[in-house]
């Protein structure tokens, strides 16, 4: 996703795969059944925006990539809260960064 966010090219794998492989590992590793069962309940609905919208985000791509680091970082680091902290600005600004650009196409359909 960095090389991606670098370029602002489109290669390989998709930016939509890459980053919902990432949060699969995430959810697969940590969560318990509670939080899979609401990952699982949500994740449809983001999918289907994220990949309405991910031609547009990819100028915004660098953010992510920097937050994916800090979880990334705060997970070798042993650091439960600063992994907490990490996962919930990822997911607070993946969800203001697709309301801008919702804001900005409009809603591409509703489910």
């Amino acid at each position: 996703m960095i090389r991606i966010a670098q370029q602002r090219i489109p290669e390989g794998l998709s930016i939509f795969d890459l980053d919902r492989e990432f949060h699969h590992l995430v959810v697969s590793a940590g969560a318990g059944p509670r939080l899979t069962t609401l990952h699982q309940a949500i994740e449809p609905q983001a999918e289907r925006y994220w990949r309405l919208y991910a031609s547009s985000i990819v100028n915004n791509l660098t953010s992510s990539t920097q937050e994916h680091e800090a979880i990334i970082e705060a997970l070798l680091a042993g650091d439960p809260g600063g992994l907490e902290e990490a996962l919930k600005r990822n997911w607070e600004n993946g969800c203001l960064r697709l309301a801008r650009v919702i804001d900005v196409f409009g809603e591409r359909g509703s489910w």
